[in-house]
């Protein structure tokens, strides 16, 4: 049985995630919170204490003078960054465990070394973000180190099946995406993508210049979207909006001003529209092209 030594006192979500991924693979490990040198010297891995990266022996540590290296981006590798970069592949494919990497683990490493990766647009208010759920779970700063590792073992555990459901999720939009490419590259309007199913298209169809509309069947129902393409992954601007006297209408209403009769709703912010059909949701698309 291994032994996973970090830090006691109050978790952060880097170590959380670093333990996560180490359980993942080492699911009988042995998991003690410590700053005795002692017993971080005796452990068969030590994360995020001990001042030592060293992947040889094990060691992953960043708050050693220097710290234990910076991305190409600028980010920071933390805790969880570390263990990942060693570990990731050995739980997912690279193309996967590159995903993850984008999705989850920059930002928490990034968080950890008090990195900024997203500006507040609004006074006081900012995103509530895993951190802050994670904190929920921390209540009492006057805890025992007994509780508190009872409370870090839930929290792992949080993370744990976080972590293979991105996994899971990773390797879907992969796959989808490639199918998504295939599309466009046969599409003969390159303006308007249309789907046989409801695939992950937003990391292909973002990256390419022409895309505007997408049409797709919807899981939820038997019903068509039709859906305005982001300018990018990390904004909500469209690159079209539906026309503006479709906006917050629906049933008879947007069939009429729509000129569709099987539509159904189209969104107050005007990128998202739904009809019965497929030949509705086309119409719809080609309608709002020549708007």
């Amino acid at each position: 049985m291994k032994t996973i030594v970090t830090h006691n006192g109050k978790f952060h979500t880097d170590d959380v995630f670093a333990v996560a991924t180490l359980l993942l693979l080492y699911p009988d490990a042995q998991i003690v919170r410590t700053r005795d040198e002692k017993l971080i010297e005796s452990a068969d891995i030590v994360v995020d204490v001990g001042k030592i990266y060293d992947t040889a022996k094990l060691r992953f540590d960043h708050h050693q003078i220097g710290g234990a290296g910076v991305r190409k981006n600028g980010i920071p590798y933390a805790s969880f960054g570390l263990v990942w970069k060693e570990f990731g592949t050995k739980l997912a494919d690279a193309e996967v465990a590159m995903v993850i990497e984008e999705k989850l683990v920059m930002a928490i490493d990034a968080l950890d070394n008090g990195v900024s990766v997203a500006a507040s647009l609004f006074e006081g208010i900012r995103e509530y973000g895993i951190s802050d759920y994670l904190n929920s779970y921390w209540i009492d700063e006057d805890t025992s180190e007994e509780k508190t590792l009872e409370i870090f073992k839930n929290v792992v555990g949080v993370a744990r099946k976080l972590i293979e459901r991105e996994i899971i999720k990773a390797r879907r939009i992969i796959d989808e995406s490639k199918i998504v490419e295939d599309i466009y590259n046969n599409s003969p309007d390159k303006r308007l993508i249309v789907l046989d199913k409801s695939y992950a298209w937003g990391r292909i169809l973002v990256n390419k210049p022409e895309p505007l509309i997408v049409v797709y069947p919807r899981t939820d129902s038997n019903n068509w979207g039709v859906q305005a393409v982001r300018e990018n992954l990390n904004g909500f601007k469209t690159r079209i909006s539906l026309p503006e006297t479709w906006a917050g209408r629906s049933g008879s209403e947007l069939a009429k001003v729509s000129g569709v009769p099987d539509a159904i709703f189209c969104h107050n912010a005007r990128f998202l529209a739904v009809a019965e059909s497929k030949e509705g949701a086309l119409a719809l698309a080609e309608k709002a092209l020549n708007a």
